[in-house]
């Protein structure tokens, strides 16, 4: 075991935050390379099973990881500043995309044309995420019918909470081969779904709001800014692209803190930045409550992500051992699914007004399939707005 001192602890993961290009995928690539296969910190079972424990546990997993390296090098001291280190640089750097997006991007015309591209694309990327995610965590039939019945859920109204609470427990008990009792959830399902319609209509498409003007005053709003960010913090299964729907529900539907439209643009800069691509909570943080909702949904989201790995690992292993528990979180996560594909139609048909952004997107998608690299993305969202502006003021 290599120990090391909290200040080397701190630059060698601040290290790893400034390189964190690529998504998840790549962070880990480059975590692994240099801790385990050249300085040997942990074996590479040991890696492999820490791995496991964090893509099975919601946040970012690449985040954990860092935590656990931490750990392992300087006790939950060490854990925390690897923690810090490395989400540093991406929070930082968002905060500043921020400052320059209030200031010129709600004024000026040539920003709202090059976001009007991004955000074609943006919706793209989520869209191709639901596939990608899906084809990995939706491995049977069942799993199929949850993720559906998720979807058809969510489209009447229903709270997600209620959502994946019955997917988790449908899908255990169909495990189980308890049918009954899968068939009684089914039926308080449909129940909570017709009255949602009986009540409230189809809401399936939201209307199109007004730009958001940025105010200084935020009615003492951090409260709900704070449990927004622990929301998307705790459910996170499968990658950051999973908290979308949670916190585009609260922070455009419920709070309407910011349109559609502007919750894509933070998307937009998470996906050029050196960080998780949960850090877009930054960004949606600011319109809910300034700076201050910045910095606190901030520690909100990643707060999870340090609690499970601070609060022990071995128990975090020994409880992800469960196979009951194994079958609760497989159904959650077929939920989780069906609610993305909703979010991202929803945004789909708010935001890709024009055929110029109905091509990004086509293209968009069709890019993702062909070219599989971990830096996509960096280059799709420059490239919308390149072609988005070239669009309006050439053709």
């Amino acid at each position: 075991m290599i120990k090391q001192t909290p200040t080397q602890i701190f630059l060698r993961f601040l290290k790893f935050g400034l390189l964190a290009w690529g998504g998840p995928v790549a962070q880990i690539a480059m975590i692994r390379k240099e801790l385990v296969e050249e300085e040997e910190w942990v074996t590479k079972e040991q890696f492999n099973r820490a791995l496991a424990v964090y893509q099975v546990l919601p946040g970012p997993e690449a985040h954990e990881l860092c935590v656990y390296f931490g750990m392992k090098a300087g006790g939950r001291w060490g854990g925390f500043l690897a923690g810090l280190a490395f989400m540093l640089p991406g929070f930082l750097l968002m905060l500043l995309c921020t400052a320059l997006y209030i200031h010129f991007g709600l004024q000026s015309p040539t920003f709202k044309i090059l976001f009007e591209g991004i955000q074609a694309v943006v919706v793209a990327l989520i869209l191709f995420a639901v596939y990608r995610i899906g084809k990995h965590t939706v491995t049977n039939a069942s799993l199929l019918v949850i993720a559906l019945c998720s979807a058809m859920a969510s489209f009447t109204g229903v709270h997600f909470v209620i959502v994946l609470l019955v997917a988790g427990l449908a899908y255990a008990a169909w495990q189980k081969e308890q049918y009954l009792v899968t068939g009684l959830i089914a039926i308080i399902w449909l129940t909570s779904m017709g009255f949602q319609v009986k009540e409230n209509g189809f809401p399936w498409s939201q209307k199109k709001q007004q730009q958001h003007i940025v105010s200084t005053s935020y009615n003492q709003a951090y409260g709900k800014v704070f449990l927004t960010g622990l929301k998307g913090g705790l459910l996170t299964f499968g990658g950051a692209y999973t908290a979308i729907p949670f916190i585009q529900r609260d922070a455009v539907v419920q709070n309407k803190w910011m349109s559609n439209e502007e919750f894509l643009d933070g998307i937009a800069l998470s996906g050029i930045l050196p960080a998780p691509l949960i850090i877009f909570s930054t960004f949606v943080g600011y319109f809910g409550g300034g700076w201050p909702g910045a910095v606190l949904i901030t520690i909100a989201i990643f707060l999870p992500a340090f609690s499970f790995t601070l609060a022990g690992h071995g128990a975090m292993e020994k409880l992800i051992a469960n196979t009951a528990l194994h079958n609760l979180l497989d159904g959650i996560t077929a939920g989780v699914i069906g609610l993305i594909g909703v979010t991202a139609i929803q945004l789909l048909l708010t935001t890709v007004t024009s055929w110029m952004a109905l091509a990004i997107v086509a293209a968009s998608i069709i890019i993702q399939i062909k070219f599989r690299s971990k830096f996509t993305a960096i280059f799709l969202i420059p490239g919308a707005g390149a072609f988005s502006l070239i669009w309006h003021y050439f053709v």
